[in-house]
């Protein structure tokens, strides 16, 4: 056996990693439970516009995961666990309850936006926390944020009056 000097977790402030998990981890719990709701409004939609509908959940929910991924992985990167099981996620996040059961497009799409929009509130957060902490990490959430804003604005262009 060889003797390898111990390697730190990180080579990042542990004060930074903190606050880094500290900012990004209500991110991931919002994301995973956009994603939970989002497959949930995919499977129960309803309405003329079904399949477009339909389709593009499966994106959002795609992107949620793939947002909740980039933000767990950029915690972990630095040392620190991320806790986003399904209990976890239950109590802690900020987005709404979706409707139970088949539901027109249209409420479907404005309770997805509003989970959008929550999880969008601790993204905006986060992009404001760690522009002083960490801007590598703030550079994930910035990227969040524009793939958020995309996907709301595709869901909001289908109930949109105007």
């Amino acid at each position: 056996m060889t003797n390898v000097k111990a390697v730190p977790q990180s080579s990042i402030d542990p004060d930074v990693t903190a606050g880094v998990a500290q900012f990004l981890s209500p991110v991931v719990v919002d994301l995973q439970a956009l994603a939970v709701d989002g497959k949930q409004a995919h499977w129960h939609v309803r309405g003329p516009n079904f399949q477009a509908v339909h389709e593009l959940l499966d994106t959002v929910v795609d992107h949620a995961q793939e947002y909740a991924d980039t933000a767990a992985e950029r915690i972990v990167a630095l040392g620190l666990p991320v806790d986003a099981r399904i209990r976890t996620v239950a109590d802690k996040t900020a987005t709404p309850a979706l409707s139970e059961g088949f539901q027109q497009a249209e409420v479907l799409i404005a309770e997805i936006i509003a989970g959008i929009d929550a999880a969008l509130a601790d993204v905006r957060t986060a992009i404001d926390e760690l522009a002083e902490i960490d801007p590598a990490s703030q550079d994930v959430a910035i990227e969040i944020a524009r793939g958020l804003e995309k996907d709301r604005w595709f869901l909001f262009a289908h109930i949109a009056a105007k």
